[in-house]
């Protein structure tokens, strides 16, 4: 990788500082390292590509995917032909021969859709059969409530559909194999080091701007720096917010950038749109983001206080409301054995509260103790042996959704940016990201490499 300043050292160390803003140049800015961009920064690396990874936070998998029930998920729900569904079956193989290959810890313990009332086993059970085997998931089997219970004693339903080969994932122990893979085929990864802004596209569109490099400004922060800007992709000084004292700015030049910012994609593509490079200029294009309008789920977890064992040892889950915001109040094991339920589907800015986008809110991943009461009821509906007072807040997580209340759930969106300008946007990237992220990294990575070869 060249550099224009050479006063500032590679690999996640801090950048020298000078009298002007340091260059860097890479051939792909890939942002965001999650699961699924260190997944995305793992396939163009071994398609010869010289990826630089940029993260805002200290340490990878901080986002969405720290956020989540760890399951691997078999591509159930999604309608057929979706790009859920799509990369979610296949991903789902993937990523079990991966973890395996990798030593990453994983358990294919099967999952149990439970129908709680006669209405849900003769209809919403088998349309939801019907869908996943035009899914091509395999394995399924309809159970009896005495096959249910003969191997979950500890379960009530009328009936179940037993999906094998849903299981859970260390997702951590993931991302690190992942950047391993990054980093052994010559990515490097930058941590505490944001996106705030990006030079002014070239003038014109169409093979005018085709091919041409993209200047992507950011932000390195020390350890103790912080943004004092609201929202920093919204500004114009790439100064805004700096702390003089712990922070630095630079430049990267990238030939192409793929957009992996989880719950600030939407934002990061919007700010990162069209805009004229000169003031005389009249901006036609807008960005390939624009017509999106980011929305988010919260939701939130609950485990079991101390000295109350697990009643499963499989993933357990209600038949799924219509619009997906969340799968309902589900069972969901860690590797070594711990069971939380959740998670539940609050969304935000709902109810006339202003919505405050969650990387402005320090208290975005709160737990609300007050939501236990619900949480009971639904958990009874299908272990209604769950003692009173048992129930103890964990975790809580957001879902970026490209959907909003009441509506069907949004596909994944996989956009590249207006003129032909090589900048990629992964919208929506909500569950079943996780489990999708190497079949998403490999059909992204693909069309990469062949706008960069038909360029």
């Amino acid at each position: 990788r060249e550099r224009e300043a050479q006063s500032g050292r590679r690999g996640g160390e801090r950048y020298g500082r000078s009298a002007s803003v340091e260059m860097e140049r890479a051939q792909t800015l890939v942002v965001g390292a999650g699961v699924v961009g260190l997944a995305m920064a793992a396939a163009l690396a071994r398609r010869g590509r010289d990826v630089l990874v940029v993260e805002k936070a200290h340490a990878i998998c901080t986002g969405v995917s720290s956020r989540s029930s760890e399951v691997l998920h078999a591509g159930l729900y999604y309608p057929p032909g979706s790009r859920k569904a799509r990369l979610c079956v296949r991903g789902n193989q993937l990523l079990y021969v991966y973890c395996a290959s990798r030593g990453v810890g994983y358990a294919r313990t099967g999952k149990l859709l439970v129908a709680t009332s006669e209405a849900q086993l003769s209809s919403s059970l088998p349309a939801l059969q019907q869908r996943a085997e035009a899914n091509c998931v395999q394995g399924l089997r309809v159970l009896s409530r005495a096959d249910a219970r003969a191997i979950e004693p500890a379960i009530e339903c009328v009936g179940a559909l037993l999906s094998p080969s849903s299981g859970i994932v260390d997702s951590h122990g993931l991302a690190l194999a992942l950047l391993g893979d990054a980093e052994a085929h010559g990515a490097t990864l930058a941590l505490g080091t944001e996106v705030i802004g990006a030079d002014p596209w070239p003038g014109g569109s169409g093979e005018e701007a085709r091919g041409t490099r993209i200047r992507m400004r950011l932000l390195r922060r020390g350890q103790a720096g912080e943004l004092t800007s609201s929202s920093p992709l919204g500004g114009n000084s790439p100064e805004v917010g700096v702390d003089e004292e712990k922070d630095s700015t630079f430049v990267v030049e990238a030939a192409e950038v793929v957009n992996c910012a989880g719950l600030s994609a939407v934002r990061l593509g919007q700010a990162l749109g069209p805009r004229p490079h000169r003031s005389n200029l009249t901006l036609t294009e807008t960005s390939a983001c624009a017509a999106h309008t980011a929305t988010f789920a919260k939701g939130s977890y609950f485990a079991l206080a101390g000295g109350v064992h697990a009643p499963f040892s499989r993933l357990v889950y209600p038949l799924p409301s219509q619009d997906l915001a969340g799968l309902g109040v589900h069972a969901t094991l860690d590797l070594g054995g711990r069971i939380r339920f959740g998670p539940d589907a609050e969304w935000l800015g709902e109810r006339g509260v202003p919505l405050v986008h969650p990387d402005d809110d320090p208290h975005a991943f709160d737990v609300d103790a007050r939501r236990a009461e619900s949480f009971y009821a639904a958990i009874r509906t299908y272990w209604p042996g769950l003692p009173d007072g048992c129930l103890v807040p964990d975790y809580a997580g957001i879902r970026p959704k490209l959907s909003r209340p009441g509506e069907a759930a949004a596909d994944f969106e996989f956009l590249r940016e207006t003129g032909g300008r090589r900048v990629w946007h992964l919208l929506g990237i909500e569950s079943p990201g996780l489990t999708s992220c190497l079949a998403l990294a490999e059909e992204v990575a693909d069309a990469v490499v062949a706008a960069s070869d038909a360029s």
